[in-house]
């Protein structure tokens, strides 16, 4: 169930749930703050333990809050971020649809790609712009693998577009490399870290300070790329 409390003098909502366990667990991540407690724990309790950690959750809440969103919206007038720049959906003379950076001031005719557009439902947009960001990522991630796998002197390895909702990529212990796919939205340099961090588990499969060493031989700015990241959600 829904409640709702005043904490730091600020109106939060959030998610109660009952169930079969001894001790009381707090969560906050993108879908907000829950609560889970007892079955017969009163409410009077629960607001005890919410005002106890006050400063704790307003803070965690505003962190999430704070990140960049990259969850799109299957809209025809909505803007899909390719390397950081906002694309559209637009139309190929021959009236079939594409897309189209939004800041390369192209002439066309918005009226008409909105009428034309409107016509696709919500699955419709979705299924025709994960396969261009499939299309892109797989391209992009490619030419960026066998850039630093030379740097790094290691083989280009096999890799894969992952769908995870919590990691940027993996390494596992055959060599393959996972990358998300959402990495495309984001500009060059912050998919150049992410591929520089996994190539060099090629070396190091592990965080050792010899790994980090390796990962800044190659770029000296992964500190600042791993700040960046943290602030997209």
């Amino acid at each position: 169930m829904l409640a709702q409390t005043i904490l730091n003098g600020e109106e939060i909502t959030y998610m109660l749930k009952r169930c079969k366990r001894k001790s009381i667990g707090l969560r906050i991540d993108s879908h907000g703050l829950s609560i889970s407690v007892p079955l017969q724990t009163a409410l009077p309790h629960v607001e005890t333990i919410l005002q106890e950690k006050a400063n704790w959750i307003t803070e965690k809440l505003q962190h999430w809050q704070s990140k960049k969103s990259l969850a799109p919206t299957w809209a025809h007038d909505a803007t899909y971020p390719l390397l950081g720049e906002p694309w559209r959906i637009a139309l190929k003379p021959s009236g079939e649809i594409q897309m189209a950076c939004q800041s390369a001031n192209e002439a066309v005719d918005s009226a008409f790609v909105e009428q034309f557009t409107a016509q696709l439902n919500p699955r419709q947009i979705e299924k025709f712009v994960m396969a261009w960001y499939d299309q892109q990522a797989i391209v992009c991630f490619r030419q960026r693998i066998a850039i630093y796998a030379q740097a790094l002197n290691v083989s280009a390895p096999p890799f894969r577009l992952s769908r995870a909702k919590t990691r940027w990529g993996s390494c596992n212990s055959r060599g393959i490399i996972h990358l998300n796919w959402r990495l495309i939205q984001m500009p060059l340099h912050l998919i150049d870290y992410v591929v520089v961090h996994e190539l060099s588990h090629l070396i190091e499969m592990n965080h050792s300070p010899a790994f980090w060493k390796r990962v800044e031989s190659v770029y000296p700015d992964y500190l600042v790329a791993r700040k960046e990241l943290r602030a997209y959600g």
